[in-house]
């Protein structure tokens, strides 16, 4: 649900364009979003006159800028419990489903009888200064090595921590940002996942929890592991543009194994011992080739982690380590960083919910999605647990998708995805562009909405091919949905399938959720909780979100007013859902 705001959809070029579709299927199924009866049949006037209010003061500029201070004003003016009782009313009644995990049960369970579940997040946020975000940050990033000698390593700018992007939150309004603090306060947000996991278990059959990988261990590790992740796929990009296969698609490029293992000996990457034995896996190389896959599989867990952050060195011709040295306790902070991911993973089985991992800042993303990919290896066996999140305003959005369905299929396991557009433009254009690195983002809107449809029929594709993927459709774009639509009724995937899931936050949008849920198809509330004063942050990005959202479509405040004046002319004015 970290989402771009909705603007007008410009035509996309689609796969499947190419494809001669004679086969018109019956039965099609076909929504209509302007039905505000269905859109809104959960929802008495009290919260209906309650949106229009909310939505229009996300409009008001100076509301919203100033949001922080009016309620901290207001708090003074009012006094604590007045100034909750207006919340209640406005903005943390629309965005905000209550205190605690009991609070929340009567919403969860109304929206799950108009057909829509829950996703649930406990959003409460340190509220931090600046100041004090950049030295969490600066603190957290930075080794004992790197320290002690400055510059002495060959790490890359992009993944190193830079002060004046320290507060991760700068130029975000749709993510959560959590700040390493010491590893008692990882293993409390453990928890914290832990009770929404069994929370979530507990109010449906079929729920979904949330994590952040930077809730739950130092951010340095996965800035570092990135890094090698990162340069051993340059590593292989080097290789097979040797071979003269730089052009090729990447899951197209297969290394020549004799030539490879050539290339490196004259390298001198490894002794010629070792070189043989990197390929003498039980799979690896009995083509007598090696893609990226294989080569992926390269790197490995062994039993100090910090043997996996080894990096070819092109300029000196060696395997060396990305740091001089680490510390006993920096190798401690790594696994039990591993260790909590799989915690997690262990309670969302037990308790039948499945675990979404979100998407984060470039930096951080690569080692993010490996790891992911390890847990949906080990716990997606028979059917999908862990789903990951795919940014599709990244230009390399859909390379990440093939490989990873490519490995699923080898491997024989679930595909789970959830497809956002990204959270983290502005503040990943402005880093780029200030420290002197490629800018990841696609150029456009346009652009991104053309990547999010390629990636989105891509796994549809897949789910027609074996029904073993399975991808959240997270967006709040009306043309994103239909288009969804229209490729389940092409490709004759039903609803009841449980294949194709659609998200969008809770107190936006639900001129799409609704209708969607109450035709069968499986739809999520993206839930947060927690108490009033403690999810401040996330309200103040709710009003910053909806402003651009509000502005840029008047469409959910015009279905509203539609919707009330329906209900009285036809003499509904105590309209209250019956379920």
């Amino acid at each position: 649900m970290d989402e771009c705001p909705v603007v007008e959809a410009e035509p996309v070029e689609l796969i499947s364009q190419t494809r001669n579709i004679t086969n018109t299927r019956l039965n099609k199924i076909h929504i209509d979003f302007d039905n505000t009866q269905e859109a809104y049949r959960s929802k008495g006037n009290v919260e209906l006159l309650r949106s229009m209010l909310v939505f229009k003061l996300c409009t008001i500029d100076v509301l919203v800028e100033k949001n922080k201070e009016l309620m901290d004003l207001s708090k003074k003016l009012f006094g604590q419990w007045m100034f909750e009782k207006m919340m209640k009313m406005t903005f943390y009644g629309q965005f905000v489903a209550g205190e605690d995990h009991n609070s929340i049960k009567p919403l969860i369970h109304k929206n799950q009888a108009f057909g829509v579940g829950a996703v649930l997040d406990y959003s409460v946020e340190e509220d931090l200064t600046q100041e004090e975000a950049e030295k969490k940050e600066m603190d957290s990033c930075v080794s004992e090595a790197e320290k002690e000698s400055p510059g002495a390593d060959h790490r890359e700018k992009k993944y190193k921590a830079h002060r004046q992007f320290g507060d991760r939150r700068g130029g975000v309004i749709s993510a959560r940002t959590y700040f390493y603090a010491d590893e008692s306060k990882c293993d409390t947000q453990m928890e914290t996942f832990i009770n929404c996991i069994k929370a979530s278990g507990g109010s449906s059959a079929d729920g979904f929890s949330a994590i952040k990988m930077t809730a739950l261990g130092r951010p340095q590790f996965l800035l570092q592991f990135s890094e090698v992740l990162v340069k051993w796929r340059r590593f292989f990009n080097f290789l097979a543009a040797q071979q003269g296969k730089s052009e090729m698609m990447v899951l197209e490029q297969k290394l020549e194994l004799e030539q490879l293992k050539e290339s490196l000996t004259k390298m001198g990457v490894g002794a010629k011992d070792d070189i043989e034995n990197w390929f003498t896996g039980e799979k690896l190389g009995l083509s007598g080739t090696i893609d990226l896959l294989d080569w992926n599989s390269l790197i490995n867990d062994t039993t100090k982690i910090s043997n996996l952050l080894m990096v070819p060195n092109l300029e000196t011709r060696q395997l060396e380590p990305l740091l001089n040295k680490f510390t006993a306790e920096e190798e401690r902070q790594m696994k039990r960083m591993l260790q909590r991911v799989d915690v997690l993973a262990k309670h969302a089985m037990e308790n039948g919910v499945r675990l979404m991992v979100d998407a984060e800042q470039t930096y951080f993303q690569p080692a993010i999605s490996r790891l992911t990919l390890e847990m949906q290896r080990k716990f997606n066996r028979e059917k999908p647990i862990i789903f990951n999140t795919y940014q599709c305003y990244l230009k390399e959005a859909y390379d990440n998708v093939t490989v990873d369905i490519e490995l699923s299929r080898r491997e024989g396991w679930y595909f789970g995805a959830k497809l956002v557009r990204g959270a983290y433009m502005y503040q990943e254009r402005d880093r780029a562009k200030e420290i002197g690195y490629e800018d990841p983002i696609n150029p456009d809107y346009e652009a991104t909405n053309r990547m999010y449809h390629k990636c989105l029929e891509y796994v549809l594709e897949e789910i027609e091919h074996s029904r073993k993927a399975n991808i959240m459709v997270a967006t709040h774009n009306e043309d994103t949905v239909k288009f969804t639509l229209e490729k389940m009724n092409e490709m004759g995937l039903s609803p009841t399938e449980n294949k194709v899931y659609f998200g969008q936050l809770l107190g936006m949008c639900d001129q799409i959720s609704f209708p969607l849920g109450q035709a069968g198809f499986p739809v999520y509330k993206y839930v947060p909780y927690g108490p009033v004063n403690e999810v401040i942050p996330y309200l103040s990005r709710r009003a910053q979100e909806n402003r651009g959202f509000m502005k840029g479509s008047q469409r959910e405040r015009s279905l509203l007013w539609t919707e009330l004046k329906r209900r009285m002319l036809a003499g509904q004015i105590f309209y209250k859902p019956v379920y």
